[in-house]
C-alpha cells in the first residue's frame, strides 16, 4: 500500500490572507524520499529540521513520503512529463536511469567528500561516472541476517549460520516447529536483491564478466546454486514469501512466525522502541532475543548486497539553484548528524566521517551494521555500474531467476531464462 504525505507549512495561512503572488514568487524545493522504517527520522524532518531550513534559507520546502517500491515508477513519470519534484530519491544504481536527466552534483560532492573523509567506493561508484556526479549518496542501508537467539539454540546451531549447508539445517529445524526462514521472492526493492546477489555471489556465480557487458549467468556456478536453493526453500523457507514486500518479513519476525530473515535494523528498532508490545513466550523483551549476522559464506565467498540511497537533482527543476542550496544545508555536519542520530544504527553515512562517531557505541546489537557503507558490491558486479546493471535490479531479475525455480522450473530453466532477461537488460 503506498503511504503518502506532502508537507508545506504556512500555505493555507498565506492563501486566506491573500498572499498568493508573494507564494508564488517564492523559492522553493519540492523533495520526494521514501517513507523511512525509521518513524523518528521522517517526525524530525517535519517537525524541525525543515522548518529550519525553510527559516535559515528562504525556501518554501515540500517533503513528499512515499512507499520504496514507487520512487522509480514517480520519477520515470516525471522524466517523461518535463516537470514535477526537484529532488528525488534513488536506490542503488537507480542513477544510471536517469544520467541524463539529472543535474550534475560534482561541486557539492567534491565540498562534501573533502569535509567528511571521503565517499566509498561503492557509493562513488553508483552515482558518479567518474566524471560528473548524478546523485549525492545519501546513506547506505545495511542488509544482515535477523535471528531469534534462542530458537537458533533450539534448533542446534550456537549462533548464525555460516555456511549455507548449516543455514538449510537450522531453517528445516526452525521450519519443522513452525518457525521457518522468512524471505522475499517478490519486487521488493531492498530485500529481495539483498537477498538473491550476495546469494548468487556465494557459490561463485555472477550477471556479467568484468567488463560489464558479456553476461555471463549461464554458468556451473550458477546453476548449482538454483539446485540448491530449491531445497533450501522446500526445506528451511516460509512460502508467504513470495508476495512480500519489503514489510512482509518485518511483520512475521515481529508476530514471531519465522526465526530469521534478512532485513536492516528496523525489525530490532521496533521491537527496541515498544518493549511492552513485543514480548517473547517467556515474557522477555523480544529485543533482547535478537542478533545480527552476515548471510553464510560459500564458495564465493561472504559478500553483500546494501541498499544505497541517494538524491537526485532533476535538470527540469525551475530553480536548481535552490536545490543545490538546501542540499548543501542538508549535508552539513549539524544537519546530516541529526538525520544520522534519528536512524539510530538502521543506515550508515557514505562518508568517512561517520563510522566513528559515537553514536554507533551506544547499542552493541547494532554493532554488525556500522561498515555496512564501505563492505558490500554493487549490483552488476564483477563489471562496473551502469544502466544495464540498473535495468537487470529494477526488472529483479536474479531475484525471479530463483522464485521461477522454486516455483516449478528446472535450475537449467531458470538459469535459461535469467540469460535471456539479462541480455535483454544490458542491452537497452
Amino acid at each position: 500500500m503506498i503511504r503518502r504525505r506532502t508537507t508545506a507549512r504556512g500555505l493555507a495561512a498565506l492563501v486566506a490572507a491573500g498572499a498568493g503572488p508573494a507564494l508564488a514568487r517564492q523559492r522553493s524545493v519540492h523533495w520526494v524520499k521514501w517513507v523511512d522504517f525509521v518513524p523518528e527520522t521522517d517526525l524530525l524532518f517535519r517537525d524541525e529540521l525543515l522548518p529550519r531550513a525553510e527559516k535559515e534559507l528562504g525556501l518554501r520546502i515540500v517533503l513528499e513520503t512515499v512507499n520504496g517500491n514507487d520512487l522509480l515508477p514517480r520519477m520515470r513519470g516525471a522524466i517523461r512529463a518535463g516537470n514535477g519534484p526537484d529532488l528525488f530519491m534513488a536506490f542503488n544504481e537507480q542513477p544510471w536511469l536517469a544520467a541524463d536527466a539529472t543535474v550534475d552534483l560534482a561541486d557539492l560532492a567534491a565540498r562534501i567528500a573533502a569535509r567528511d573523509g571521503g565517499w566509498t567506493e561503492a557509493a562513488r561508484a553508483q552515482c558518479s561516472d567518474g566524471r560528473r556526479f548524478m546523485a549525492l549518496p545519501w546513506v547506505t542501508i545495511g542488509s544482515l541476517g535477523t535471528w531469534r537467539k534462542s530458537w537458533l539454540q533450539e534448533a542446534g546451531g550456537a549462533g548464525p549460520p555460516a555456511t549455507w549447508d548449516s543455514y538449510r539445517a537450522i531453517g528445516r529445524a526452525l521450519k519443522q516447529g513452525g518457525r521457518p526462514i522468512g524471505q522475499t521472492l517478490g519486487r521488493a526493492f531492498g530485500d529481495a536483491p539483498g537477498f538473491a546477489y550476495p546469494y548468487l555471489w556465494s557459490w561463485g556465480g555472477k550477471e556479467v564478466e568484468a567488463d560489464g557487458r558479456t553476461v555471463a549467468i549461464h554458468a556451473p556456478e550458477t546453476i548449482e546454486s538454483v539446485r540448491f536453493f530449491q531445497g533450501l526453500w522446500a526445506d528451511a523457507m516460509d512460502p508467504r514469501g513470495f508476495d512480500w514486500d519489503d514489510t512482509g518479513n518485518n511483520r512475521a519476525f515481529l508476530a514471531q512466525e519465522i526465526g530469521g530473515t534478512l532485513n536492516g535494523a528496523s525489525i530490532y528498532l521496533a521491537a527496541r522502541r515498544q518493549p511492552e508490545r513485543y514480548r517473547t513466550a517467556t515474557g522477555a523483551p523480544l529485543a533482547d532475543d535478537i542478533v545480527h549476522a552476515p548471510l553464510p559464506a560459500g564458495p564465493g565467498g561472504a559478500p553483500g548486497l546494501h541498499l544505497l540511497q541517494s538524491l537526485l537533482l532533476m535538470r527540469y527543476a525551475p530553480d536548481p539553484a535552490a536545490a543545490k542550496d538546501f542540499l548543501d544545508w542538508l549535508y552539513a555536519p549539524e544537519a546530516y548528524g541529526r538525520f544520522f542520530r534519528s536512524q539510530q544504527g538502521f543506515s550508515t553515512p557514505c562518508t568517512g566521517r561517520w563510522e566513528g562517531d559515537p553514536a554507533w557505541d551506544a547499542d552493541p546489537v547494532l554493532a554488525p551494521f556500522r561498515a555496512a557503507a564501505r563492505t558490500g558490491r554493487a549490483p552488476g558486479w564483477p563489471g562496473p555500474p551502469h544502466a544495464g546493471a540498473a535495468r537487470s535490479l529494477s526488472r529483479f531479475v536474479v531475484p525471479q531467476m530463483y522464485a521461477r525455480a522454486v516455483r516449478g522450473q528446472s535450475a537449467a530453466e531458470a538459469v535459461a531464462w535469467a540469460d535471456g532477461a539479462l541480455r535483454a537488460a544490458y542491452a537497452g
